[in-house]
């Protein structure tokens, strides 16, 4: 059989950078530096999506990398509408960047149990084959970070950061790769640690 045409790889290419392109928008909508949601790159990228969705694709690696691209944009549709809702409601939401002015007095960003707590775990063998699972854990970080005002990291970078620890500790002998979002004396730590998968106890 003849190899997939070049036009695919260079159409996922342009999603990828349009996928970007949104999520960087949203951030800065989000953050204040734009008037209003990015809605005319939302609804190309989502014109791309449903095209290749109508679309046949045989090979089935093509047909993965769609897929997970197609995930990836629903999650995060998902995450900006909830974040659209709560910011029209005028309620905190998983973008707000709540820091109290320099004049207020400082207050506890934790309303229930202990300050020191754990947020959200999750381990990894292939980060872009456990989309759901990186996703899941990107958010639990970033609704962390914005109830402590905390800047806010672009999936992308987060992405790159996490396939590049799971590297990393496989390298160095691990299975898998355990990421953990806890909030200590007031901060998100995000860590990452080796587990090797050992049988014994």
């Amino acid at each position: 059989m003849p190899p997939p045409p070049k036009s695919f790889d260079v159409e996922m290419q342009r999603l990828e950078a349009e996928l970007k392109q949104l999520e960087a928008e949203y951030n800065m909508f989000f953050a204040g530096r734009l008037k209003r949601p990015p809605w005319e790159t939302r609804s190309r990228l989502d014109a791309l999506i449903k095209q290749h969705d109508r679309s046949y694709i045989q090979n089935y690696g093509d047909r993965f990398r769609f897929t997970t691209l197609q995930t990836r944009y629903q999650k995060f549709i998902d995450l900006w509408d909830k974040g659209l809702r709560a910011k029209e409601e005028g309620r905190a939401g998983p973008f707000t960047h709540n820091k109290p002015p320099a004049s207020a007095p400082p207050e506890q960003p934790e309303k229930k149990g202990p300050e020191d707590r754990v947020v959200h775990h999750a381990a990894f063998s292939d980060p872009v084959r456990e989309i759901d699972k990186l996703t899941a854990l990107y958010e639990s970080l970033t609704e962390a970070r914005a109830q402590l005002g905390e800047e806010q990291v672009p999936f992308h970078k987060f992405a790159e950061l996490v396939k590049n620890q799971v590297k990393k500790l496989k390298e160095g002998g691990s299975e898998e790769v355990a990421f953990r979002v806890a909030v200590k004396d007031g901060k998100v730590n995000f860590t990452a640690r080796g587990t090797k998968g050992s049988k014994e106890g």
